[in-house]
């Protein structure tokens, strides 16, 4: 039995998810998982102690099950990762561009790389995610075949790689959500921090708009909102919120003390540090001086 630590990831080994796990964590143990539903039950039974969970892409949205298992599971938020997506056209040893026929992939990364797919003439084949279409190629060993992958998964499965980043947009980042079982809140020390948490408003008119009204007059900056529906019903909406700071800040307490008591249910699911990487996304000064200020 190994001594280090563990932490889980949906997919297979190679996978963007592992990748975020050995970039953010190279002494844990990166342990693959078939499905969210396992990696969040193998961090709570004690199997794993992290878990590596995508949240959001640039490109494709937000990862729907997340928002679901989240507000059902007794594990927190402890820290977040954005990870730029580069996907290469690799194949096995031997292969030569000119030769191939077909690539493989995830329906999503196959959509992403249009413009080598379109300009190789190659026939697209959706595969259940890029790793283990990867790994299928390899396998196969077929030298007009090939596939859409991260570096990490030629490296694993032995292929090389013919044309390196040929997604189509450069941008493309999935930003990840570290989950611990245990509760670690980040200090207030002055550092930018991320305040991540989910409620219900009561069902009364305008309770929405009451309910946020509090981060706009206290100045604090609401970075994400969505809504999703509470067990299949359409009139009970949940909203999962992120906001920049932290709730021991005056303007954040206040913040807060105002959504409350408008919401029928409210959970904190993590106080972390904000990732350097929201340097490089953050709106421009320019538009953020058109706040309005604070009126504590």
């Amino acid at each position: 039995m190994s001594d280090r630590k563990k932490i889980v990831f949906q997919g297979e080994v190679g996978a963007n998810s592992h990748t975020a796990c050995r970039n953010v964590y190279p002494d844990y143990e990166a342990i693959p998982c078939a499905t969210f539903e396992d990696c969040f039950a193998a961090i709570e039974n004690g199997e794993a102690d992290l878990g590596m969970i995508p949240v959001e892409n640039s490109v494709a949205g937000r990862v729907a099950d997340i928002h679901h298992l989240l507000p059902r599971s007794s594990l927190n938020i402890i820290g977040e990762y954005f990870l730029p997506i580069r996907f290469q056209l690799m194949a096995p040893k031997g292969a030569k561009i000119d030769d191939l026929k077909t690539v493989q992939s995830h329906v999503m990364a196959l959509g992403q790389c249009r413009k080598v797919i379109r300009e190789l003439g190659l026939a697209p084949v959706i595969g259940a995610d890029t790793a283990g279409s990867a790994r299928q190629i390899a396998e196969r060993n077929d030298l007009s075949a090939a596939a859409l992958a991260p570096e990490m998964a030629a490296d694993i499965y032995g292929l090389d790689i013919l044309r390196h980043n040929v997604e189509d947009a450069d941008y493309n980042t999935t930003r990840f959500l570290i989950l611990s079982r245990e509760k670690l809140v980040a200090a207030n020390t002055g550092q930018p921090i991320i305040s991540t948490f989910i409620f219900r408003v009561r069902n009364v008119p305008a309770a929405l708009y009451k309910a946020l009204g509090g981060f706009a007059t206290n100045g604090v900056n609401m970075t994400k909102l969505e809504s999703y529906q509470l067990e299949g019903q359409f009139f009970a909406s949940m909203f999962y919120a992120d906001i920049e700071g932290h709730p021991d800040d005056k303007s954040v307490t206040l913040a807060l003390e105002e959504l409350k008591f408008f919401c029928a249910e409210f959970k904190m699911l993590g106080v972390y540090c904000a990732s350097p990487f929201r340097e490089k996304i953050r709106e421009p000064e320019a538009n953020r001086a058109l706040r309005p200020s604070p009126q504590i």
